[in-house]
């Protein structure tokens, strides 16, 4: 599993021109999942994610996490994440794990977040969704399990 988590300020999703999630800070978590990720993977994602000290504390460090800080989580499915690039000028996706089964740890993902008291947007799997961000520092973490 890969992700990039960026820490923001309001973030909404929308498909087909509806609004589908929003939340009013915390973190932007774009996840891939790459072929062969196991079922015990999601719930180690979500304990980074959840724990992850990415939010300034009273004397300006970053020090605390989304849960310290009262924020959101908008978990958004994104496979090409898993793009190799490193021949010719058009990704490859072959590390993409099947729809079917990267659908079931994204959702896991979520649940796991969830139980960690960690309030939880999703997008649509497999949507073509569209993301209005407003990033905060910007600070931008890639994480791979």
């Amino acid at each position: 599993m890969k992700a990039v988590i960026q820490r923001v300020k309001r973030t909404s999703l929308s498909v087909d021109g509806r609004l589908v999630s929003e939340i009013p800070f915390g973190l932007a978590v774009y996840l891939g999942v790459k072929s062969g990720d196991t079922d015990a993977m999601p719930a180690a994602m979500a304990k980074k994610i959840a724990a992850l000290r990415i939010f300034e504390d009273g004397n300006g460090k970053m020090n605390l996490s989304v849960k310290d800080v009262g924020g959101e989580v908008l978990l958004i499915s994104q496979f090409t994440l898993l793009g190799d690039c490193s021949h010719g000028n058009r990704p490859s996706f072959i590390l993409a794990e099947r729809p079917e089964r990267a659908n079931a740890l994204y959702e896991s993902t979520a649940k796991e977040l969830k139980a960690l008291g960690v309030p939880v947007k999703t997008g649509i799997f497999g949507a073509d969704m569209k993301i209005e961000q407003f990033n905060d520092g910007p600070v931008t973490i890639i994480y791979e399990i």
